[in-house]
């Protein structure tokens, strides 16, 4: 959508109550645009426009509704037959997707409007834990038969792949045991008279109905798939996971992480949903406990107390190294934190992490000695030995600082945390706490405080 005028000419046949102009320029545009589009409107012209859509078009603008307080305004607005007429062209797994968000009002009334067969698959997949590849998978799938031939498989695409959530890949059962996949391309080019058991890859990936699904994500990512089918503890395909969906929970994962490395308790829903009170119950606790945690430092800078008025210049230069550690600290906890998530590093691999950041950390740290060594005498006009002190303490806070970055975040995981948990606010208060004994410690037996 072109966003000023396209957008302005929109609302300006909204405005006017030009349906037929509006019709035709909905019709032209792509689905996620005329989601967009909605945002903008009020929700009794949200109804209106709605309304104007062909049932199949519909179906798709309603799953891209970012907002889930839209979506449910919007079924509030619409008849019974017109919710019906949409539930009937979503995919099962949008549907689900679409209840989860809702209040338990509006989810008796979408069960109210779907067939008894789709209710029980409703209630089959609510029914598996949130996190789960169950809760992901849709039961919309075209499955083959081994013996069946190329043409009568045809038939069958063309027959039921109209209600599917995908034909370009089928799967080969018997008796609901997963035998084996069958792409489109490879039928199109195999004789009518092929028997499908002779052109299928025997070979599958699948995962178990209970399989985490930010495991399940990263497989698609991993192995380039379009689709992964699910099958129970018995080897029966019950569903499918398609990559859109896979891409919606490598989002929500990343998005989780990113506000657990700001030390914020992390919420689904999007900014201008959460209010001011929920926003704050989220954020207070991580800063009520890294506010504590930092008393420590005031603790060790009051037990150094005497050490500091002996010798006032070390105060200067106090908070360069806990930035400094605390900066080289986050650097190793996020690059770890995301090799993690992408299952480049397991805990296994925690010998091999450390040597590494070792390393990075002597270079890091032999490079930032010798240029605060420089800066403290040039530019701060110190002495040799504070120079000294403040270098020595530069390079063995940044090895510690390193060090602790890239061990915590895979401690936490092998104890069940989450990583990122231990990312830059939790990973600064230690360190900062750790360079300052230190700093303290070779001053002095330096300058003999």
């Amino acid at each position: 959508m072109q966003e000023n005028f396209q957008l302005d000419l929109l609302l300006g046949l909204v405005e006017n109550k030009q349906f037929r102009q509006l019709k035709e320029q909905l019709s032209e545009m792509n689905e996620v645009d005329i989601a967009d589009f909605l945002d903008e409107l009020e929700p009794e012209q949200q109804a209106v426009v709605f309304r104007l859509l062909p049932k199949e078009l519909a179906a798709e603008v309603f799953t891209y509704l970012e907002d889930s307080e839209d979506q449910e305004k919007l079924i509030g607005a619409l008849s019974d037959k017109e919710l019906r007429e949409v539930l009937d062209e979503l995919y099962l797994d949008d549907t689900v997707d679409i209840i989860e968000d809702m209040p338990a009002n509006v989810v008796s009334r979408i069960l109210r409007n779907t067939d008894a067969s789709t209710r029980s698959q409703i209630n089959e997949l609510l029914n598996y834990p949130k996190d789960s590849a169950g809760s992901l998978m849709t039961t919309e799938f075209i499955f083959l038969h081994p013996e069946g031939t190329v043409e009568q498989s045809f038939a069958r695409i063309r027959k039921e792949g109209l209600d599917k959530e995908t034909v370009y890949t089928c799967y080969v059962t018997r008796n609901r045991i997963l035998l084996g996949v069958v792409t489109v391309r490879r039928m199109l080019l195999s004789t009518y008279e092929t028997r499908i058991e002779d052109i299928m890859e025997s070979n599958v990936l699948s995962v178990n109905t209970h399989e985490d699904k930010e495991n399940v994500a990263q497989m698609f990512s991993k192995y380039d798939l379009s689709a992964l089918p699910v099958v129970d503890d018995e080897n029966r395909l019950v569903g499918i996971i398609t990559f859109d969906d896979a891409m919606d929970v490598l989002e929500e994962e990343a998005t989780e992480d990113i506000e657990k490395m700001a030390a914020i308790l992390p919420t689904d829903r999007p900014y201008f949903q959460v209010g001011v009170v929920e926003t704050w119950k989220h954020r207070v606790p991580w800063l009520l406990l890294l506010m504590i945690s930092a008393t420590f430092t005031g603790t060790i800078l009051g037990f150094f107390e005497e050490a500091l008025a002996a010798n006032a210049a070390l105060t200067l230069f106090i908070p360069m190294l806990m930035d400094t550690g605390g900066n080289s600290g986050g650097q190793a906890s996020v690059t770890v934190i995301r090799a993690m998530s992408l299952g480049d590093v397991e805990f296994s691999d925690w010998l091999q992490v450390i040597w590494k950041e070792f390393r990075v950390a002597v270079l890091c740290a032999a490079t930032l000695g010798v240029v605060v060594f420089a800066k403290v005498i040039a530019l701060d006009r110190k002495s040799s030995m504070v120079a000294l002190v403040v270098a020595l303490t530069i390079v063995v806070t940044i090895i510690m600082a390193k060090l602790v970055g890239c061990t915590l975040p895979m401690l936490a995981k092998k104890l069940g945390f989450d990583p990122a948990v231990m990312a830059s606010p939790f990973i600064t208060t230690v360190v900062d706490a750790l360079s300052l004994l230190v700093y303290f410690a070779i001053a002095t037996q330096l300058l003999n405080l």
